[in-house]
This record gives structure tokens, sequence and C-alpha cells, in this order.
């Protein structure tokens, strides 16, 4: 659609109705119901390179991206082309195929702190794995982790900030039981001390520290370089493991991940997303002598009717194959860069505050006046503007995340164009919210 057209909604309107009916919510991932904005999802019914199309015949520059893998965007043609190979074979066997081992080979070269990598089925699946292996590998029961930074919805991922260093989180679901709960540290994230604190009151008994290491699930947010150091330091230092969870930035915020933007060899690994080009995937790795505690080598046990699925590798084959050959990631930085500093240009023009976070190709606009470095600094952003603030992008052709609290990002499909239609819209939405 065009930024003058109005924006058309009924057949989407008509199918939530329905989906609502039989599905909770009327969504399968609670993000898609925009609850944080208001209004209701646009159904979607195709894409194209940065476009997507909804069931009534409006199109959007996306800035979603299937909430990131679509690093080369919709229906890249390496990517369809590799699809349509495999279904000429099969799609399911429940036996290794060479496929499974193509890609493990490309991930392990890519991130080579990933000496043994386990293919499953999505991030959640990855993250979970990898706990459970840094409690077999140590023998230890908890877990540090920071506020803001999503893991995914195992259990005791979900939990809340204790009152300090010393004291266990609580549940942030219902359906999860205290005792779950208990096992988990919550920390600030970017506070060393704060990390310092929790090994020096529990550090015999902390089997691990996950962090999403520029974090995507609160808004971007990039660390410092004490937290970073703190992280490479600490949990080494008493005898726990460190994990990456790079299911947002592996292959996206460069071809090794965040891992070799900031120097850090975590012990444990986990990917998604990008590695499989839309399809579901997830993938945890990590030195030889702590992956070989994995069934069935080891006593770890871990398993997936799916995992290394035909589909979801050649998919993840022939997107890792692109970025390997073109290595598009200064053209992504260079084009996040122009995009980021013509939104900041536009909202401060009509004196609208923001804040704007990026690392490559991701970015989240805060509608706040201070630096956002933690979930405390998130929280400060006026949501209720962010919200006016979508709804007009959407009726300017832009696809936002519907939330103040996620990453945006841009592919190798968006061109100048694209980038000038985004700030053609911004323009407007800004103005209209100020």
């Amino acid at each position: 659609m065009s930024a003058d057209n109005a924006l058309i909604l009924n057949r989407s309107q008509a199918a939530m109705a329905r989906a609502r009916d039989v599905i909770p919510g009327g969504v399968n991932s609670p993000v898609r119901a925009l609850r944080a904005v208001g209004g209701d999802p646009f159904f979607a019914a195709g894409g194209d390179g940065a476009w997507i199309y909804d069931e009534d015949g409006n199109r959007y520059v996306d800035l979603i991206l299937s909430w990131g893998p679509l690093i080369l965007g919709h229906r890249h043609p390496a990517v369809v082309q590799s699809l349509a190979g495999v279904l000429s074979r099969g799609f399911a066997f429940g036996a290794p195929t060479v496929g499974e081992v193509d890609l493990a080979e490309a991930v392990r070269r890519a991130v080579p702190s990933m000496e043994r990598v386990r293919l499953v089925n999505s991030g959640t699946e990855a993250t979970m794995s990898a706990v459970r292996v840094a409690r077999g590998f140590t023998g230890r029961p908890k877990l540090v982790k920071f506020e803001g930074c999503y893991h995914g919805h195992a259990d005791y991922l979900l939990v809340k900030a204790g009152s300090g260093a010393m004291t266990f989180g609580t549940p942030d679901s219902a359906g999860v039981p205290a005792e779950f709960a208990a096992h988990t540290i919550t920390l600030p994230y970017n506070d060393p001390e704060a990390l310092r604190a929790a090994f020096a009151a529990a550090g015999d008994q902390i089997a691990a520290v996950i962090v999403e290491p520029y974090v995507g699930n609160m808004g971007v947010v990039l660390p410092t370089p004490a937290f970073v150091e703190a992280l490479r330091q600490v949990p080494r230092a008493h005898g726990a493991l460190l994990i990456f969870d790079e299911v947002m930035t592996g292959f996206r915020v460069s071809y090794g991940g965040a891992q070799e933007l900031l120097d850090v060899v975590p012990d444990l690994t986990c990917l998604g997303k990008v590695i499989g080009g839309g399809l579901p995937v997830g993938a945890y790795g990590g030195r030889r002598e702590i992956m070989d505690q994995v069934s069935p080598v080891g006593p770890v046990y871990q398993a997936g009717t799916l995992s290394g699925n035909p589909l979801s590798v050649a998919g993840g084959m022939a997107t890792l194959g692109v970025l390997s050959q073109t290595r598009p990631y200064e053209r992504l930085d260079q084009a996040g860069a122009r995009l980021c500093a013509g939104l900041a240009e536009r909202a401060k023009a009509v004196g609208v505050p923001v804040t704007i976070n990026r690392i490559g190709s991701m970015f989240t606009v805060f509608f706040t006046d201070r630096p956002v470095g933690n979930l405390a600094d998130a929280k400060t952003c006026d949501t209720e503007k962010f919200g006016r603030f979508f709804h007009r992008m959407r009726e300017g052709g832009v696809s936002l995340p519907p939330s103040q609290f996620e990453a945006a990002f841009l592919s190798i499909a968006h061109g100048e164009d694209e980038i000038d239609r985004i700030l053609a819209a911004a323009e407007v939405a800004f103005a209209a919210v100020a």
C-alpha cells in the first residue's frame, strides 16, 4: 500500500474473529495479538524481498522479518530453490541426513567455539538444552540470567528478579512452580558488580550464566565494556560456564555472531532464526568435553523427532551460503546507520524524545529521553506514544514490531527506496504523536 491510501483490514479482521474462537487470543505467539499497541493484527498473505502483504491486499515495508530470521528478505531465490529440491525427495525421515552434517560443519566454521553442534527445532529447545548440559557438566543446580533477556519459555527461564544478588527469583508465568524458579538468579543487565556479588554469595552452586550478548528482547540494548569483561572472567573464575544466547544475533550481527564482535569465547552457544532461513530450527554447541555429555555419548538426555529436519537444514544452508559468499554485513550496517540517523533527525525536528539503540541491522527506537542500558531504563519509555507511532507507521505502509520492547530488523533486500519510504512514513508518524 502507499502512504496516502486508507488501510483496509476487512479480511484480516474476519480471520481474527475466527481465530479467537479456536486459538487462545487468536494467535500462536502472544506478541502477534498487538495487545501492547492495541488494535487488530493483519494476517500475512505473502512476502517478497523487503515487503510483506496482508490478506486485504495492503503491502508494507517489513521491519519484523519473521522476528529476525529473514536476513535475505522474503523468498530469496537461493532459499526457494533449496527448499524445492528437498520437497522433491522427501521432508522427514527419522534418520540422519547428510544435510544435517553440512549445516553443523557450516556453523562450526563460522563459530569456532561450537566444536560440537546439536540441531533442535527452536531457540527455546536450544537454550533449555544448553542449560541442562551446563548443569550436567558442572554438577551444579543454579543459573544466572539477566533482567530483560528472554531465553525461551522453559519454566526456569520465566523468572522475575529477586530483590538482590542473593535473592532468588519468583515465577514470571502461571503454571511455573516456585521450586523451579528458586534455582534461577536474575540480575540487572550491564551490572558487573551484581554479577560478582552473585558469585560471591553462591558461586559454588552456579552452573552457568546465560545472556543475550546484544539484547533484542527488551528492545536492542548493547553491553558495556565492563560488563563484557565481567562475563568473560567471573563465571570462569568460579568454575561456571558462560552461555551465549545468540538465537537472535547469530549470523545477524556478523557471520561469526556477537562473540566475534565482542571477542568473547563462550563455553556454550545457542542459535536459531537465521540458521533456518525462515524455517523452524535451533542449535546449541560448545567445547567437545562439554557437548560429549549429551546422549548418546553422555548422560544428558535430549532428543527430538524432527530435529535436523531436511527442510529447515536446506533453508539454513542456502541462507548461510549466501551470507558466506557475499558477506553483506558492512552494507547492512551502513543501511542501519542511515535509517537510524534519519529516524533520529525526524523525531528531533518535531520535538519527540527518542533514544535509538542499534547493532548492525537490528535496532529499536525507544520513546524516552534517557540512554537505555538495562530493563529499568527501557521501562521509562512512553509506551502509549509508541503505540500511536506504530499505528501511524502501519498506515504509512511500514510494518514495525508491535511492542516498544522488541528489535526491528533490516535485510539485504532493503534498498535505498525502502529506507526512503520508511523515513517518509516516520516523518508523518513522529509529527502525529508529537
